[in-house]
Order: structure tokens, then sequence, then C-alpha cells
């Protein structure tokens, strides 16, 4: 945390002090000069000690004789010594670890969920009036809140709803934290942990899953190969040269391989004469 270095105070009591030094010089050295001059000091010291710095970021809730006064700062700003007393309040952004919490979900489910708590102090008086610790307060309303959610909910829906989550305890907190001065800024869920048998069966049930969506996929693949080829052999029906083609096709990309022996057992021209044939028979 950053200190901020109060040297108006120091500056008044020299100042002071050097005003009390100049009386005492010219009085002379008698008693009404050396009281002057500790009279300066005095007051030096009980000015300085009233005046005070907030940076920025502070608040000074300042109480009078144990009642709540004002709320002053940022900046410099002046108490009355004896009577005033004052706590800085930081107002910047807090962040507070959820603790993990043991929670049993709405199917029965035990897991270990933690988070993080983000707030600030809009109020620094109801924060120091309303309540003892206003840290620790909300810290435990959170905590509270975040077993009540997740009791209600089935383990699948924690698993897939944590920004839900997160909004459903910010609310929750929100509400208490007004009448304390605090604003929350959000709730966010870290970890979910749940026991090792239960993560086994997960990892068993998403192995089965994709092997179901695998064999899904490969059967449509075979659907649409089986469609392609009825169509195919369609037209190469409807075309009588087409099959030929395909034939020749075929052979001139078995080809360029070395390995590849091509073998015809019966001559494209003789089928063509066998089916001329046929048709002149009948």
């Amino acid at each position: 945390m950053l200190l901020i270095v109060n040297y108006v105070s120091a500056i008044i009591t020299f100042v002071f002090s050097g005003i009390g030094l100049i009386f005492f010089l010219m009085l002379g050295d008698n008693f009404l000069g050396f009281a002057l001059f500790l009279a300066f000091i005095l007051i030096g010291m009980f000015i300085s000690s009233g005046v005070k710095i907030a940076a920025q970021w502070e608040k000074a809730v300042v109480f009078r004789l144990g009642n709540f006064q004002e709320t002053k700062g940022p900046g410099m700003f002046f108490i009355i010594p004896f009577l005033d007393e004052m706590r800085m309040i930081d107002t910047r952004t807090l962040t507070l670890d959820i603790p993990k919490q043991q929670v049993i979900t709405k199917d029965n489910v035990p897991v270990s969920i933690n988070g993080v708590l983000y707030f600030l102090v809009a109020n620094p008086g109801d924060a120091i009036i309303k309540v003892q610790n206003y840290t620790y307060a909300i810290s435990q309303y959170a905590q509270t809140a975040l077993r009540d959610v997740l009791g209600g909910m089935t383990f699948d829906e924690i698993l897939a709803e944590r920004e839900k989550i997160g909004k459903a305890i910010e609310q929750i907190v929100e509400k208490e934290a007004k009448d304390w001065g605090l604003e929350v800024k959000g709730i966010r869920i870290q970890d979910i942990d749940v026991p090792e048998e239960l993560k086994k069966m997960m990892s068993r049930q998403a192995s089965a899953e994709r092997e179901k969506r695998a064999t899904i996929t490969k059967a449509e693949g075979d659907k649409m190969a089986a469609f392609n080829l009825a169509e195919a052999a369609k037209t190469m029906f409807s075309s009588p040269g087409a099959m030929q083609l395909r034939t020749l096709q075929t052979i001139d990309g078995l080809g360029p391989t070395a390995s590849n022996t091509v073998i015809l057992a019966v001559p494209v021209e003789l089928m063509d004469i066998a089916k001329k044939f046929s048709e002149s028979r009948n």
C-alpha cells in the first residue's frame, strides 16, 4: 500500500517554532520570551496534528466524541485534535476469494466449488457504522449465497451455466450489501471439483458419445456414397458409351504405375458385337 507522507504537518510545526524563536530573541532571555516560544511550539503541534492527507482512492470517516460527523477526502483536510477521530477507507475495487465450498446438487452429486468476489465501498460511513467488519461480512454472505444457489441446481446445469450462477449469487449478495454501503462489481466461479469416480464415469460417457457420433457420421457417409453410386449407375445405363469410357479411364489411371498389370479378359469390341447380335435375334 502506498504511504502518503504528511509533510504539511512538519512544515506547520517548523513555521510556528520559528515564530516563537523570533519572539524569544526579540524579548530577550526572560520568562515572557520563553513562554511565547513554548506557546508557539504547542500551537504549531496542535494545528499540525489536525492536518490530514487522504490519497485519491481513500475516504476518511470522521467521528467527533464518538458520533459520526462526516466523510472527508481525498486530499488535505483538517480535523479537531483530541475531539475528532478518523478511519481511512479504501474505495478501490477489492478482491476476495470465496473459499472452496462443499455442495450437494439438486440431483445428489457432491461437488466442491470456489470463486472470487469483486466489490468496492460506495458509502464509507455505512460500511463502518452498520457492520463491524464489512470485508468479513460480505465474504461470509457470498459463501452462503453460493451454497444456496448451487444446491438448487443439477450437476449438468452447474457445469454449463457458470456465468448464470455468478449472476444469481451476485444478485443475492448485492441486495444485502447495499445496506452496508458496499457495491458488488461481480462474482466469478473458478474451479469445480468432483469425485474421482464421477470423473471416470464422465470420461466414459464422453468417449461413448464420441464413438456414437463417429458411427453416425460413418453411416451418413456410406448412405451418401451409395446414393451417388446409384446415380452414377443410372447415368451409365442411360449412355451406351459411358461404361466403356469409365473402363478406359480406370485403365489409364493404372497405367503410369509400373507395378500394375492390366489384363482384359474380353475385348470391348466383342462386348458390342455380342450385344448387337442379341438384339438382332430378338
